[in-house]
């Protein structure tokens, strides 16, 4: 039994199978050695010292273990675990109190590392429950030091040095008649949760930042890999991405300095299989993802002592009724429907998230285990939470704006015009005829050259295609009327939309009902200078403006048309802007990276090639279309071009094509980084 002033102490020392002295337990080697010594302060004895060696799971010892306790592997193979170990001792203690006729002890330690970094990590790890003497010490080294203070600081002082001042019995002995230890180091039995506010003040030298955490990981488990070290209330803050959910690390907040600086010693210690990282960081990472200001997550972490459970995937017309059905009487929740806290976006629409508070381990874990069961039609997920947790969603949540960040509007001077449509749902087979057949009697209103199919990475058709129209009157209508209707057993949506839009979703961005999101190379400091915007060259509409891209190009040109009979301009899209869009990829962005096939138009798949009826008399109306119409230059896509090939292999492939002497070509990013895709810029050829 430990005792405050107790006039019996029990000087206790030990050794790792690593290093020792100042790194001890930093490199999270086991114990192999224990000694203590009683000395009874009333009598003014020393009791027998006693030492006993400890077998480690491995029995490989460093070369300053070695050297400082003399130890052998074969000596350790021969010892007892360490849960025997601990046992004898308290047996040893015990009995030689009572023959002294005591009843408590001090624990004395040259140290804290000994206890916190060493003998309370290894036996939570081992699932060893420690004797409740070693949850309360006394560092010989802090009272020396408070005795003698020009002996230097605590922590570089070391058995010899305190020996050049007196002999460390000679000391402990007669000091101890005139001086009661003023100071008891304790050790945290558990963790305890609780509220932080953005207010509080927290001292950076307190926090470090633990990184390559499992992500099903809660505060306790974080608290149990930090075991010894006396973690401050609602110190364990666990970082979530932007979907939500945790990114495998956390933020930890220590009672003072010396913790954190001991905790920093943990670095790359094990959880299970895993490594933790270990790093410092400030009171503002802790108090950004822990601080929160709410008066309704303030009193709903008021009750202290309480198990958080999130439950997450709740149907939006979930009450608190259904919850608290859902988990059953076998896992009550602390005060009912007050222990229940639905996340919430700032309109007070649902966001399928909830916390729950259980009293005790037990109904927390009967919780957990319906963990993917059926509540109405959609399964929940349950997992373990921290207090910090919530504050970190909630404040997400509450952060969300309604209406969703649109790109900047576009000068005043250019109106935006809705000439194009949106074409979302077709089916993976679907081809350029399809697509005409769908469209119907409209098809006589499509631009030349203006039916773009949306591939994906692989080349492959990803359901959507843009279609830009003569006129938004006419994209109008093609909206209203095609709108859900059926295309191989499969109902397409078809919206109106601009060129801009078409534009943006082309490069890599999303259009959907929530809004307008700019693709990566619109992002700050991700966009290449010539992504800033896209000027206008003579002789186009704006519209076509956003597709023809001078500065892109390798030989930028004007496009010109012949004198008489102008054909439209060809809405080109640069190889550089494909290869930008997968350098793009490389720094991780997360989306999907899309691309326009080749633009084509009812002309050049011969579509017309017999138009009956009033499509006929439309289009003999109209002049001729050509197969290809007058150009400058024309944009051709290869796929599979063999990595090894070069500009002989591409003239020898269009060989019987007459190629002008000042082409250009430009092989695509994607070639380099060993993609099968290569896009071919402005060779310009025509038939024989």
């Amino acid at each position: 039994m430990m005792a405050s002033h107790s006039d019996t102490l029990v000087v206790f020392f030990g050794a790792t199978a690593g290093a020792n002295g100042g790194k001890l337990g930093s490199d999270e080697r086991e114990l192999i050695l224990l000694v203590w010594q009683i000395v009874d302060l009333h009598e003014n004895k020393v009791g027998k010292l006693q030492r006993t060696l400890v077998q480690p799971d491995s029995a490989d010892l460093s070369e300053q273990c070695k050297e400082e306790t003399g130890l052998t592997a074969e000596e350790l193979c021969k010892a007892e675990p360490l849960e025997s170990v601990l046992q004898q001792f308290y047996q040893s203690v015990s009995a030689e109190l009572k023959s002294l006729g005591r009843s408590s002890y001090t624990l004395c330690v040259d140290g804290p590392l000994l206890i916190r970094q060493v003998l309370h990590p290894e036996a939570s790890k081992k699932n060893l429950v420690l004797p409740e003497c070693f949850y309360t010490f006394v560092d010989l080294k802090k009272e020396f030091q408070k005795c003698c203070p020009n002996a230097g600081p605590a922590r570089d002082l070391t058995l010899t040095s305190m020996l050049d001042c007196i002999l460390l019995m000679l000391w402990v002995l007669p000091w101890y008649l005139y001086h009661k230890f003023s100071t008891f180091e304790t050790v945290n039995y558990k963790f305890e949760s609780g509220a932080c506010s953005k207010t509080e003040a927290v001292d950076s030298e307190t926090v470090i930042r633990a990184r390559g955490l499992p992500w099903q990981s809660s505060d306790q488990d974080i608290a149990r890999f930090f075991k010894g070290l006396n973690i401050a209330k609602g110190g364990v803050a666990l970082c979530l991405n932007a979907q939500g959910r945790r990114n495998g690390e956390a933020l930890v907040r220590f009672i003072n300095s010396e913790h954190r600086d001991m905790a920093l010693e943990r670095h790359k210690h094990h959880m299970g299989n895993r490594y933790i990282e270990v790093y410092k960081a400030t009171g503002e990472e802790f108090l950004k993802i822990a601080g929160g200001t709410s008066n309704e997550v303030a009193q709903f972490l008021s009750k202290e002592n309480q198990v958080i459970i999130r439950m997450r995937g709740l149907p939006f017309t979930a009450s608190p009724q259904d919850v608290l059905g859902y988990l059953g009487p076998e896992s009550p929740v602390t005060d009912g429907t007050e222990g229940l806290l639905f996340v919430k976006y700032p309109d007070g629409r649902p966001t399928g998230d909830a916390f729950v508070l259980f009293a005790c381990e037990e109904y927390a874990q009967n919780a957990l285990k319906k963990h993917k069961q059926i509540l109405g039609k959609r399964y929940i997920e349950l997992f373990r939470s921290t207090a910090a947790e919530v504050q970190q969603v909630l404040n997400r949540y509450m952060s969300t704006p309604l209406i969703s960040t649109l790109p900047p509007p576009p000068p005043p001077m250019v109106p935006i015009t809705r000439d194009c449509i949106r074409l979302r749902g077709l089916p993976y087979t679907a081809a350029i005829e399809d697509i005409l057949e769908f469209m119907g009697e409209h098809t006589i209103d499509i631009k030349p050259h203006g039916v773009h199919m949306v591939l994906n990475q692989q080349g492959r058709p990803s359901g959507d295609a843009f279609i830009q129209m003569k006129s938004a009157d006419r994209a109008f209508m093609v909206a209203q009327k095609c709108h859900k209707k059926m295309m191989k057993d499969r109902y397409v949506e078809v919206f109106q939309c601009s060129t801009e839009e078409m534009s943006f979703v082309l490069m890599g961005g999303t259009l959907n009902r929530s809004g307008l999101s700019p693709p990566p190379c619109k992002l700050p400091c991700l966009s290449p200078p010539t992504y800033a915007a896209f000027p206008a060259t003579p002789g186009m509409l704006p519209t076509e403006a956003a597709f023809y891209q001078p500065p892109l190009l390798a030989t930028p040109r004007t496009p010109q048309a012949p004198a008489h009979n102008p054909a439209p301009a060809l809405a080109y899209y640069s190889p550089q802007l494909y290869m930008n869009m997968n350098m793009n990829m490389n720094m991780n962005m997360n989306y999907t990276t899309y691309y326009p096939s080749p633009p084509v138009s009812p002309s050049t798949v011969s579509y017309f090639a017999a138009p009956p009826g009033s499509v006929a008399a439309a289009v003999a109306a109209q002049p001729a279309p050509s197969i290809l119409p007058p150009q400058p230059g024309a944009l051709v896509r290869m796929q599979g071009v063999p990595y090894n090939a070069g500009v002989k292999d591409i003239l020898s492939f269009f060989q019987g094509y007459q190629v002008t002497p000042h082409f250009h070509f430009s092989l695509t990013h994607s070639l380099t980084h060993s993609l099968t895709h290569s896009l071919i810029q402005v060779l310009e050829f025509k038939n024989k």
